[in-house]
């Protein structure tokens, strides 16, 4: 990887120590392009969702030409990179260390009132084997606490779905308004699926203020996404 590639994904140092896994949270400037450009990576096989904003998930078993609709991605298979688009919207990786298991969730706030961080810890568990105290966790960045700004209806539904609701905090400004703090939420349903705070790990930068980012919010891009992505490395690679 050229040392200018580096700069435009973001990474969490506990998963850079695991020797078989890649991942990165992309910045404006990474491209699919870029995944070409690392010969060790141009074996790999790029696999993303028509995401819809749900609890769905889907495992990559085998190399499909069809792609699905969902909001999470699992595999075990070595060579395949699990992309999550995002452009506020929280980018979740889980890693089974031992079992070399990996997943990519997609946290907005729809999602997480469906509790699909919460539902890809128990699928990974019935589908893999995995033990939840074992998975690490990766939260890359998303709009932050100050910035997401949502109504009364969003708050609604995180009460009808028995969520925490100090997950908002009131907007001063604008009564009926609120914050949401979409790391908050999802580190509360990891934890309540019995994934330690010890590996539980964090990338605090809000997409709507570091200019590095993408943020629908800020830029009303419709179509601008930031790729976000985790793989098993192959057995022969040896980056």
């Amino acid at each position: 990887m050229r040392a200018a590639d580096v700069k435009k994904y973001l990474t969490i140092p506990r998963f850079d120590r695991i020797p078989w896994l890649v991942h990165g949270f992309g910045t404006k400037d990474w491209k699919l392009r870029d995944f070409k450009d690392c010969a060790d990576w141009r074996s790999f096989k790029i696999v993303w969702l028509d995401q819809v904003h749900s609890d769905e998930i889907q495992f990559i078993d085998k190399i499909s030409r069809q792609r699905s609709k969902g909001d999470a991605l699992a595999t075990a298979l070595p060579g395949v990179f699990l992309i999550i688009k995002t452009a506020d919207c929280l980018p979740l990786f889980l890693v089974d260390e031992s079992r070399r298991v990996i997943a990519a969730v997609h946290c907005g706030w729809r999602g997480s009132q469906k509790r699909i961080a919460e539902r890809t810890v128990r699928e990974l568990e019935a589908h893999y084997g995995c033990e939840p105290s074992s998975l690490l966790a990766a939260l890359g960045p998303c709009i932050g606490p100050g910035c997401y700004e949502v109504g009364e209806d969003v708050r609604r539904g995180f009460k009808s779905a028995r969520l925490p609701l100090d997950v908002f905090r009131p907007q001063p400004r604008r009564p009926g308004k609120y914050f949401l703090d979409l790391l908050s939420a999802a580190r509360w349903q990891l934890r309540g699926q019995g994934l330690e705070e010890k590996n539980i790990f964090t990338l605090s930068v809000c997409t709507h203020c570091d200019a590095r980012l993408l943020s629908y919010r800020r830029d009303h891009n419709k179509r601008a996404r930031l790729f976000n992505f985790i793989g098993v490395k192959p057995q022969h690679s040896k980056s």
